[in-house]
């Protein structure tokens, strides 16, 4: 999401690096070339309009034309403007959780928005919180609708409720509220039906759903695929819903993201959930300040560790780690890594989220790394003997053939597959023999020995694999920032003085 913008900001604000001293016409020019990208990413002409018009009255202050590196106060003005423009700097919108369950939560869009499938992931988001969730599919009309969130629900480990043919929405909201307070369910999620096109049947029917459930949360599912059509369907139905949110979903596929830019602005909603894949747990919590931080090519290192926090088995975690300070890395250790890389999104959804990776995109493209490469190397390991994947010194060229025979591949890539591995393996050794401070690091992040333990202790401390609380997430985030590297937006704002697009 967001990478034409990102590259097209990467481009102004190099230019802008290069000059000591920036005039007003330098400003100017910049500011015309961000108002450009904004427009070509499909943000809304007149949250365009504001954004510039408030950035240009700060840019073009005293406190800009003297600064030491006025460019970075640039760079720094923008990232203000973006985070204003998505909501405003501070936690991420949560979801409003009543005091005397069941919390109802309705779930309104158009048909093919994804209202099941964010239904059935909000279900499970709620469910590793501890909240026992009812999911009801108020959908009477598309076929097999019920059916479908009912499997989604079992996917997602939570209850559906049960299909009796016949019944209206309205009644069926009123047996899945009833349901819920009788059963002791902390949340009912309400997934009503949707039309291809606005319509008057289909918004009295969710007005009166919602009249009938009284929801905690009235959430509007929008494909951000759709770019402005998203923002004039969020205004069509907040006029007619008490709606109190916004998810956007496909936000993995929008490589604009002129929808996200421009719901906050233009319907006063706050943007709380982003459907990142079509996975069931594909579903982040929106943070204005975070997502800036991506917009300007500064990744989201705290999403990593969320990541990383959910998804890390912590005994394997534990006992890599501890393999790895002895200098210990084979081919088995190599596969187990590029399968955690899948689960935690792959390849490119890592590298989203990593900092200054934009600035390197060519490299990546021309060293050919991306999810298919990781696929071929798991492929290649799979085909190596249990033998070979512990000694890979004894690969000759018969057996390099038979293993790329087995994978698919040519000889070629077997080869620097096993050179890749040699070259890690070399650098596990040397950090284990060499006092270790980059192993030391690394291995408190995994868990694996360090006074004070790591980031896996304290996951281990809450129980289960437990999410572990904001603070947590940022205090892990922050290790990763040791060591000189610049501190991230996402975690206490873009400082002046940096300008993450410097060479």
């Amino acid at each position: 999401m967001f990478d034409a913008l990102t590259d097209r900001l990467s481009s102004v604000f190099d230019r802008l690096g290069g000059k000591g001293v920036l005039s007003e016409k330098d400003v100017d020019e910049a500011l015309r070339e961000v108002r450009v990208a904004l427009l070509e990413a499909d943000v809304a002409l007149p949250v365009v309009r504001e954004f510039i018009a408030k950035a240009k009255e700060r840019a073009t202050g005293e406190a800009v034309i003297r600064s030491v590196r006025p460019a970075d106060q640039v760079v720094k003005i923008t990232y203000d403007g973006l985070v204003e423009m998505l909501g405003g700097e501070g936690e991420a919108v949560g979801l409003n959780l009543s005091l005397n369950p069941p919390t109802v939560i309705l779930m309104a869009g158009l048909q093919g928005s994804g209202k099941t499938t964010t239904a059935a992931k909000l279900g499970l988001r709620l469910a590793k919180e501890r909240k026992k969730v009812l999911l009801a599919s108020l959908d009477t009309r598309r076929p097999a609708a019920m059916e479908q969130l009912a499997t989604l629900a079992t996917q997602a480990g939570v209850d559906s409720l049960p299909i009796v043919a016949g019944q209206s929405a309205p009644d069926i909201a009123k047996r899945a509220i009833s349901a819920a307070k009788l059963q002791g369910y902390d949340v009912v999620i309400l997934d009503t039906a949707g039309r291809t096109t606005l319509d008057e049947a289909m918004m009295s029917e969710a007005a009166e759903i919602a009249r009938i459930g009284n929801p905690s949360e009235t959430l509007l599912v929008a494909d951000s695929l759709t770019g402005q059509d998203a923002v004039r369907t969020a205004k069509a139905f907040h006029e007619r819903l008490p709606l109190t949110g916004l998810v956007l979903t496909r936000a993995d596929g929008d490589g604009r993201g002129g929808a996200a830019l421009s719901m906050r602005a233009v319907t006063g909603l706050p943007i709380k959930f982003l459907g990142v894949s079509e996975k069931i747990d594909g579903l982040d919590v929106f943070d204005a300040a975070r997502v800036a931080g991506r917009i300007l090519g500064q990744g989201d290192v705290v999403a990593l560790v969320e990541k990383a926090s959910q998804d890390l088995d912590v005994a394997k975690a534990e006992a890599m780690a501890k393999r790895l300070a002895k200098g210990q890395f084979d081919l088995d250790m190599m596969s187990e890594q590029l399968a955690q890389m899948k689960r935690m999104g792959g390849m490119e959804g890592l590298m989203g989220l990593l900092p200054g990776v934009q600035k390197i995109k060519k490299q990546i493209a021309e060293a050919n790394i991306s999810d298919k490469m990781v696929d071929r190397q798991a492929a290649i390991i799979s085909s190596m003997t249990k033998v070979e994947r512990k000694k890979p010194d004894i690969l000759q060229a018969s057996r390099k053939r038979r293993i790329a025979a087995g994978a698919g591949v040519e000889v070629a890539e077997v080869n620097r597959l096993l050179k890749q591995h040699r070259q890690m393996a070399d650098a596990f050794k040397m950090m284990s023999k060499g006092g270790g401070r980059g192993f030391a690091q690394m291995a408190q992040m995994l868990g694996g020995g360090g006074a004070g333990g790591g980031g896996m202790d304290r996951l281990k401390s809450l129980g289960g694999g437990k999410m572990p609380s904001q603070q947590e997430i940022e205090e892990m985030a922050a290790k990763l920032q040791q060591g000189g590297g610049p501190k991230l937006p996402g975690l206490g704002g873009l400082p002046p003085g940096f300008n993450p697009f410097k060479k």
